[in-house]
């Protein structure tokens, strides 16, 4: 689950992860009030859930108050594109006034989950500001990494090792490692799959500052946390995916014109590269489980057809748990509720597959049967106007 910069700062705040002063504002008279309070020089920061938002015009410095009720006035509203929102953008709603800071140097700072080592990772680099991939692709020997031991945490020496890499000396060193310390402690205390800090910030001053966050929290560890699913803005989401959720349905919204419905992570994967080996693309992953009902099956297609984009469907079953004659009913019911204009490939093997198949036939249903994976994919691909 993502969430804001001003929510990240905030939970880094609490474990003395030292951010600028700053509040959140909705209009621009808030934004105005704040940047009164902070001393007039401001930057406006507008809060969408997308990188590059310097770039798509969402961060502007101001002089004065004054300033930056007219700055946050342009910003509030926008369309903000970025290459992260993709050309549809995103809606800013809020913004983020913070105190602007004299900058003497941008770091970086980040915290992943390295499946490989089975262990986070701290990574720095000297090259702050920017994308970190972008760094790894083109100027690798600029990230030192240390694999963090989960029993024991972070310790001391490694936090001064990275300080002492990113050429940090004197005073600054034993702030930065305080930086780093409270960063894990955040990571650790609301099981974040990332935490990123970038830039970190050196000020003329020898001040070591969080100038901007990004928090991702494991969506599989928040019961464990109830009090930050408040922090969900499910307005920054894909509507479909919020609605999927509602139905325990797995499912991501892509780019392509072929919709998939499978049972299973694996299967959805595979389904969708065979999509693209037949010359598709895959127009999301859904995967609707094990064990689904009629009724998720139903609501999953619902999903399916709600996207303007899909131009043909492939339900691509494993009957195992999830019965093949279970899909056939729920497509079957599908149809009756929301009705399918679009082409539709089916290929169904394993439990009660001449069952399901049988209901399918008898249902009046216009749709292609697939012997294969590979024959289902050449046909959705063919009827959604690919080129298999």
């Amino acid at each position: 689950m993502k969430i804001h910069e001003y929510q990240a700062k905030g939970i880094l705040r609490q474990h003395n992860v030292a951010v600028p002063r700053g509040d959140l504002a909705v209009t621009a008279a808030e934004a105005r009030e704040i940047a009164a309070r902070l001393g007039g020089r401001v930057i406006v920061k507008a809060q969408i859930h997308a990188g590059g938002r310097g770039k798509g015009g969402g961060v502007k410095p101001a002089e004065n108050a004054r300033e930056a009720e007219s700055v946050a006035s342009r910003i509030l509203g926008m369309r903000l594109v970025t290459p992260q929102t993709g050309p549809e953008g995103r809606i800013v709603q809020r913004v983020l006034v913070e105190e602007a800071l004299d900058r003497d140097r941008e770091l970086y700072l980040g915290l992943v989950i390295d499946r490989s080592s089975e262990r986070p990772v701290m990574i720095a680099s000297i090259a702050g500001g920017m994308e970190i991939e972008e760094v790894a692709a083109k100027t690798p020997e600029l990230i030192l990494t240390e694999a963090i031991e989960p029993s024991m945490g972070l310790q001391a020496f490694q936090a001064r090792r990275i300080a002492f890499g990113l050429g940090l000396r004197g005073d600054q060193t034993g702030k930065a490692t305080r930086c780093m310390s409270g960063l894990w402690k955040a990571f650790v205390a609301v099981d974040a799959s990332i935490a990123e800090i970038n830039p970190l910030v050196t000020t003329k001053g020898g001040e070591v500052i969080a100038l901007d966050a990004k928090i991702t929290l494991d969506d599989n560890a928040l019961p464990r946390h109830p009090d930050l699913k408040d922090l969900r803005d499910l307005g920054e989401e894909e509507p479909l995916e919020v609605e999927a959720s509602r139905h325990a349905l797995n499912y991501i919204k892509l780019n392509g014109n072929v919709g998939c419905m499978v049972n299973g992570a694996g299967l959805a994967m595979a389904t969708m590269d065979i999509i693209k080996l037949a010359g598709g693309e895959p127009a999301n992953f859904l995967d609707v489980g094990g064990g689904a009902t009629a009724e998720q099956v139903t609501q999953a297609f619902r999903i399916l057809l709600s996207d303007g984009h899909v131009k043909a469907v492939l339900i691509n079953i494993f009957g195992g748990i999830m019965r093949c004659d279970v899909v056939a009913r729920g497509v079957v019911e599908a149809a009756a509720q929301v009705g399918i204009r679009l082409p539709v490939v089916v290929r169904l093997e394993g439990t009660n597959r001449e069952e399901g198949r049988r209901i399918l036939n008898e249902s009046g249903l216009n749709l292609t049967v697939a012997d294969s994976m590979r024959d289902a994919a050449e046909k959705v691909v063919r009827l959604a106007g690919g080129r298999a």
